[in-house]
């Protein structure tokens, strides 16, 4: 995929949306963000690239949530491919959070991340405690759009894989 940074991690709305390119119908709207989603998960498992915790928080809620058999579809694959690599990830890119609460001491304190969702601020907290604070890449969870200017204001990026999607979703359920 072109633009995919060289180093991210991967809420789980992305390999689940890659997911969707077997379904029998892909609602229109979604179409372009189902293709952007396997485009990517693509070229992850083909170029690597992921950050993950050292508790495996994350890679615990991607086997809770796709096939650890890496079928039938490509989000599952992305599973196995996980699955398969992770203890071959670069050291830095394993990288350690600490549970406090709902949250994480590596959470950043921000106003606008107060109402951050408690299950996605584990990405958010091993994107800041990485040197090199890779960005989150997100399909369709349009919260995130929400919140995306209090993640910048902290050093953190989300990569939009739909944007369209994820500000129109954002936008209705705003009122906007």
């Amino acid at each position: 995929m072109n633009g995919l940074p060289k180093k991210y991690l991967v809420d789980t709305n992305v390999p689940k949306t890659a997911n969707l390119a077997l379904a029998p119908t892909i609602p229109e709207e979604l179409t372009e963000c189902v293709n952007a989603c396997v485009e990517a998960v693509a070229s992850i498992i083909k170029k690597g690239g992921l950050v993950l915790d050292t508790g495996d928080e994350i890679f615990t809620e991607y086997r809770n949530q796709l096939c650890m058999s890496g079928q039938p579809g490509m989000g599952d694959q992305f599973m196995k491919w996980v699955h398969d690599n992770r203890w071959n990830f670069p050291d830095q890119d394993r990288v350690t959070i600490t549970k406090n609460g709902e949250s994480y001491n590596e959470f950043p304190e921000h106003g606008g991340l107060s109402r951050f969702d408690d299950s996605d601020r584990k990405f958010i907290a091993v994107s800041n405690a990485h040197r090199a604070k890779p960005p989150v890449l997100q399909a369709t969870d349009s919260k995130w759009w929400g919140w995306s200017g209090a993640l910048a204001e902290v050093g953190i990026t989300v990569h939009f894989l739909c944007p369209d999607y994820a500000r129109t979703k954002y936008e209705e359920k705003m009122g906007a």
